[in-house]
């Protein structure tokens, strides 16, 4: 009788088996990767940066970087005219002496809340076009000129397509220039400022049926982008999945297949930009609740790496404690159980994820050596 791998991996975590620990660690993913073209990151940032047991298990799995917060404009320049590059500094100076590649994110976050609140607040006076446009283009310059070529891939815009709607978000920017306007000069700067860098679009759209208008949001700002000439080279896909964005049938499969290819048709590059599963739907039972979120990652992995564009894949947390998903409130279980989301848990222990991200990673098609 044939086993499907959804139900041996069921199978595996019921028996009880003891994670592994560092020193039995089998090779890292880093060089599972390599052998793919794929390069493999984490975020990383706060605390978590100070720990030194946190920074040798990224060392150990992953080449590439990127900042978890420490790079948006939030934190580059809190107030106008008063800037704090040294935690970002710091940090992509511990990258470089590892080799790690190192992504920018971000130089926009699109949504309105999300910028400092001293640029919402901005009197954009008698020319607002004007002011608008010369405020933009003082945050980009500023910020690429300070990394150089540092930065390997920067997150030009961040999350502008509202997934209830489709529409694009509007902001104190896209209200003076336009939305799409608006965009497109914020590449232009970018790719004027860091003509070596890739250059890429990141949102968190999905393949269940709720992200369907998400989907077509982002797909017309890609279209709309292109079709200017605007210097974008790849879609972001935040990937944070959970049991709604399940690719085990092949309805889905072909869903996420059809977004996918129109994508790439546009001659656009993939990154898993921010991957970790949301296990709130999932049985409170540890053994359980790992098996259900390997066999997620699994069926995810293996659709999207199947992509050669797909050149990058970074986590959002490599450990549990170190996840966003702690203490998001919306993403929290209702038993309260601690989320357990990403591929190490809280004692830097691999849990089956990390071995559903290795067979993901060894079963993907080798990309081209660009």
């Amino acid at each position: 009788m044939k086993i499907s791998r959804r139900s041996m991996l069921a199978l595996m975590a019921a028996s009880g088996l003891a994670p592994l620990h560092a020193a039995e660690m089998p090779e890292p993913l880093k060089v599972l990767g390599k052998r793919k073209g794929l390069n493999v990151g984490n975020a990383i940032g706060g605390r978590h940066f100070r720990d030194p047991a946190y920074q040798a298990l990224m060392a150990r799995e992953c080449n590439m970087l990127v900042a978890e917060n420490e790079g948006k404009w939030q934190a580059l320049e809190p107030q106008p005219g008063q800037y704090n590059f040294g935690p970002a500094d710091e940090m992509y100076a511990w990258a470089k002496s590892q080799g790690m590649l190192i992504r920018g994110h971000n130089l926009i976050w699109q949504e309105a809340k999300w910028l400092p609140k001293w640029v919402n607040d901005y009197d954009f006076g008698a020319q607002p076009a004007k002011a608008a446009e010369a405020l933009l283009r003082k945050h980009v310059t500023t910020v690429c000129d300070h990394f150089g070529d540092a930065i390997y891939s920067y997150d030009v815009v961040n999350e502008a397509v509202d997934q209830k709607t489709g529409e694009l978000r509007k902001n104190v920017f896209t209200e003076r220039l336009g939305a799409v306007p608006q965009m497109d000069l914020a590449f232009r700067l970018a790719h004027e400022r860091a003509p070596k860098a890739e250059l890429v679009y990141n949102d968190y759209m999905g393949p269940d049926a709720e992200s369907a208008k998400h989907r077509a949001g982002v797909l017309k700002l890609l279209h709309d982008l292109k079709s200017r000439g605007t210097p974008i080279h790849a879609l972001g896909l935040q990937s944070h999945i959970g049991s709604s964005d399940d690719l085990s049938t092949a309805a889905r499969q072909r869903e996420w297949r059809k977004f996918l290819d129109e994508v790439t048709g546009m001659g656009l590059g993939l990154l898993i930009t921010e991957f970790d599963v949301n296990d709130r739907k999932l049985p409170v039972d540890i053994a359980k609740r790992d098996a259900g979120v390997a066999a997620l990652a699994k069926d995810y992995l293996d659709v999207t790496l199947s992509y050669r564009q797909c050149r990058d894949f970074l986590l959002w947390g490599m450990t549990d404690d170190a996840s966003w998903l702690q203490v998001w409130k919306e993403a929290k279980r209702e038993d309260g159980a601690q989320m357990r989301p990403t591929p190490f848990d809280d004692q830097r222990r691999a849990k089956p994820l990390r071995d559903a991200i290795a067979a993901a990673i060894n079963a993907a098609p080798v990309r081209a050596v660009s």
